[in-house]
């Protein structure tokens, strides 16, 4: 990782800051920005998203899906809780916190666009930092960029009906038609561009060429991030500074369902004997969460001015440091998972 990357945390906490402020004292032009939709995208959103998203999924070799039968054990955990607990447990969590424990400090016409916002964040696993978080714990790199492209594949056919299920179960209205385009547009089309782009770049200059776009690339990816952020939080900045509360409320089943969910895939690693590597970024995929599309769907299905806007905008809030405390817990724990494995550690 270079200078700038070491320093990630920083730069995030300086847009949130500058790009809070800066929708607080401009509104008028932040609510410019917000008006700029076609077919109910936000075209910032959209182009600072695919900015971000495509130079990142170059990364994803769909090969690699080959060599999931090599990681069995860790691919299995990782996909279980990916799709099998965590939008679930989100939604248990919503409820439990949005709409019984924390109702009365919530503006009751938002809980149910609180919730929705929550669900969006929970029903598809990050793609693109888990990268960095892979790499901090040291993770095998093979079985993040396999578990990357099958969560991919995963997510170009689940994502809708997934989120549509849950929506229905919260007594949310789903506009089937944006929710379609969302995937289509955030999902699919950079999943297929990115392939393409890939392809073409090995066919004609083999590894080293793929490289060197990557390393021109990188930096567009993340000042995309660090200005989505800053567009995000000046969207809401206002909301933010006027309902503190709220988004201390919102913050705390994010933050639950991201200890519950890294714990879980960690803990169901050691138990069938996963190695370290491997069992690390299995419980880094399985807590975090692809933000930059929930941001988008959210937008598009509710509006920028939305609760579900907000809330996930809250989940951006609490993803960098939330992550690297666990993967802080992960390093730390390393000699307790090899001395407590219930069976011989393998690669699988």
């Amino acid at each position: 990782m270079g200078r700038f990357e070491r320093h990630l945390t920083l730069w995030v906490a300086l847009c949130i800051l500058a790009g809070t402020a800066l929708g607080h004292l401009f509104p008028a032009i932040f609510a410019r920005l917000g008006a700029l939709e076609a077919a109910r995208i936000n075209l910032p959103v959209a182009a600072l998203i695919w900015l971000m998203v495509v130079p990142m999924l170059l990364k994803v070799d769909f090969g690699a899906m080959r060599q999931v039968g090599r990681h069995w054990r860790g691919i299995g955990v990782t996909v279980f809780v990916n799709w099998a607990v965590k939008p679930f447990s989100m939604a248990l969590l919503g409820w439990i916190f949005l709409r019984h424990v924390f109702a009365g400090w919530l503006p009751g016409d938002r809980i149910d666009s609180y919730m929705a916002g929550l669900i969006l964040l929970a029903a598809a696993p990050c793609t693109a930092m888990v990268f960095v978080w892979s790499r901090l714990c040291r993770g095998d790199a093979n079985f993040t960029l396999s578990q990357v492209a099958l969560n991919d594949a995963i997510m170009v056919a689940a994502f809708a009906p997934l989120v549509a299920m849950l929506l229905g179960l919260a007594s949310i209205a789903v506009p089937w038609d944006t929710l379609s385009l969302s995937v289509a547009l955030y999902i699919l089309a950079p999943v297929v561009l990115a392939a393409a782009l890939r392809r073409r770049l090995l066919a004609r200059g083999g590894t080293q060429r793929l490289q060197a776009a990557l390393d021109r690339l990188s930096p567009l990816s993340l000042a995309a991030l660090l200005a989505m952020l800053v567009l995000l939080f000046g969207l809401q900045g206002r909301q933010i500074i006027d309902q503190p509360l709220v988004i201390a409320v919102l913050a705390v089943p994010i933050l639950v369902q991201v200890y519950f969910n890294a714990g879980l895939a960690y803990l169901l690693n050691r138990r069938l004997g996963v190695a370290h590597e491997v069992a690390g970024p299995s419980a880094l995929i399985g807590a975090s969460n692809f933000f930059e599309l929930a941001v988008a769907t959210a937008v598009g299905l509710f509006g920028i001015q939305s609760g579900a806007a907000l809330a996930t905008v809250v989940g951006v809030l609490v993803e960098v440091p939330v992550m690297l405390s666990v993967v802080a817990v992960v390093n730390a724990s390393h000699g307790w998972y090899l001395a407590g494995a219930k069976r011989p550690l393998h690669a699988e």
